[in-house]
């Protein structure tokens, strides 16, 4: 799938050589390091929650147990969801990827 038009025009340099930054990591340390660098320690928090929500929701989890479980708000669950649904599909790509490489082990 190709990005949408909205994805389209929130695309900048910038960002561009940020993906390929975080595109050049190979190893959790090293994500560790560059994250640590980049984000504060809350946003490092609140973008794990969101994926275990995204994990947690697309393993069909109802919002009260993510809720629950991650501490995030029924609101940012809901937007995680919506994102899963009708996104630019970067939640679902990611998962699918780690389900693959989890059955491959």
């Amino acid at each position: 799938k190709g990005f949408s038009d909205m994805a389209k025009r929130r695309i900048t340099e910038e960002k561009d050589f940020l993906f390929e930054c975080i595109l050049s990591l190979s190893t959790v340390e090293e994500c560790y390091g560059f994250f640590e660098d980049l984000c504060t320690p809350k946003e490092i928090e609140e973008m794990s929650k969101r994926m275990k929500a995204a994990k947690m929701l697309s393993d069909g989890k109802i919002y009260t147990e993510v809720a629950e479980k991650t501490g995030l708000s029924t609101a940012t669950i809901s937007r995680v969801s919506r994102c899963i649904k009708d996104g630019d599909e970067g939640y679902t790509a990611v998962l699918e990827r780690m389900n693959n490489e989890a059955e491959a082990k």
